[in-house]
């Protein structure tokens, strides 16, 4: 299929949700009672068995607004050919992300910004598709100067500019092999989110944390927030049963006002937390400045709602995070991803992406390994975020092994959800939702 000319002809979307509350998984301070759910789009082509898929992430209701989102792109889309995309992927970015009306919306954040994720991200899925690639292979086998077209730099020039980008990843081109190999051999460090949800009992954390280092995991995270004294409580747990020597860190979901977490974090301390996760608004640079000032050394961590790589830039520049988390379906798609790999290279930042949510273990795996071999070149403080949550609904899932992701080696992104789910938990009118009315 390497060699095929294709148009995408076709542009399906649906609504598919997964009744996750029922267990509390995915319970945090912020968010309570999530149903893990995905505005899903598959791209069709003129090519017989060549499509693309990729997906948004919400957390139930207003699932709706996104597949809404994804819609407004089609006549954007609908009769491109991939052979157009391919030659200039940052023209194709610009011209859904720049749309004259659609941008009204944003500009680039907001539902339309996880719209436009879903719609570049099952692109490029045809791309590697195409090529019969994993992403990460593909996108690491395009040359320096092709990735830098693909990057926006609006906005971002004062930051980084397209030569100094150029630089970063032709500086990284000697021991690229190397790399590519050694990842493929070990596999990428990740550290686990699933046994710390805030609505599991401490018995049930702890049932979790042991089954956690019996399968190799060394990096465990908590969700803290809803309670000081509990927070002091459950870490007090997870340590006693992951010991001294294993990380601990620590998520608060948005929830503390600036003083809030500064406080908080003084108690939580005591518990040796690696890092403090969203401690306050995902808006609120100089307040993340702040609390990094105050905590250090703990470490700060945003970037699961942080809407843009404008937004990255400002907290790069500000000092304001010691670990990136970006989000695949959150930011514009690969493109603006790459743009915030760069980024994070040129600030000496480490990417640890954010990946507690269905299908988001599926896509950055990906990131993490394009950035280690392209364009960081370093694993220190470098990990990547799973949960062990509906990975049996995709056609190629995550998979884990001693505390590391496996490289993929299916094609694509491996977003492609199993027919069988896609039936079964289409909303409303899917199996499962029909039997629970």
């Amino acid at each position: 299929m390497r060699s095929v000319s294709a148009r995408i002809t076709g542009f399906r979307v649906r609504d598919i949700r997964f009744p996750t509350s029922d267990f509390l998984d995915g319970s945090d301070a912020m968010n309570p009672d999530p149903d893990y759910s995905a505005a899903y789009l598959s791209l069709e082509t003129d090519t017989p068995g060549l499509e693309g898929h990729g997906m948004t992430f919400t957390i139930g209701r207003g699932n709706e607004v996104c597949v809404a989102a994804i819609e407004a792109f089609r006549p954007l889309v609908c009769g491109l050919a991939l052979d157009e995309i391919e030659a200039d992927t940052g023209a194709f970015w610009r011209r859904l992300a720049g749309d004259s009306q659609l941008r009204w919306l944003g500009p680039e954040k907001g539902a339309i910004h996880l719209g436009l994720a879903a719609v570049v991200n099952a692109t490029w899925d045809l791309l590697a598709r195409r090529s019969e690639k994993p992403l990460w292979k593909y996108l690491c086998d395009l040359p320096p100067d092709a990735l830098v077209r693909a990057v926006d730099f609006r906005y971002i020039r004062d930051a980084l500019t397209p030569d100094e980008a150029l630089a970063l990843l032709e500086e990284k081109l000697p021991g690229r092999t190397e790399r590519e190999t050694e990842i493929r051999r070990d596999g990428y460090p990740a550290y686990l989110t699933s046994a710390g949800w805030l609505g599991y009992s401490d018995e049930k954390i702890r049932e979790l944390c042991r089954e956690g280092i019996a399968a190799g995991w060394t990096c465990f995270k908590i969700k803290v927030g809803r309670d000081l004294d509990d927070d002091l409580r459950r870490a007090r747990v997870v340590r006693e049963e992951i010991g001294p020597g294993r990380k601990l860190m620590l998520d608060a979901n948005q929830v503390w006002e600036v003083d809030e977490a500064i406080a908080a974090m003084r108690e939580l301390a005591a518990f040796d937390p690696w890092w403090i996760e969203e401690p306050t608004s995902p808006d609120d640079v100089l307040g993340h400045a702040q609390i990094a000032r105050a905590v250090r050394p703990i470490g700060v961590a945003t970037g699961e709602h942080c809407q843009n790589r404008i937004v990255f830039k400002q907290f790069l520049q500000a000092n304001a995070i010691d670990f990136v988390q970006l989000d695949g379906c959150r930011l514009g798609g690969i493109n603006e991803v790459i743009a915030v790999l760069l980024l994070a290279a040129r600030f000496g930042v480490p990417v640890c992406p954010h990946a507690g949510g269905v299908g988001l273990c599926e896509h950055v795996q990906h990131f993490s390994i394009f950035d280690y071999v392209c364009v960081s070149g370093s694993l220190e403080h470098r990990v990547t975020e799973y949960a062990d949550h509906l990975h049996e609904h995709f056609v190629q899932p995550a998979a884990v092994r001693g505390g590391r992701y496996l490289v993929p080696l299916g094609p694509g992104l491996g977003a492609e959800i199993k027919a069988e789910s896609l039936e079964a938990y289409r909303w409303p009118d899917g199996r499962v939702w029909k039997a629970r009315s």
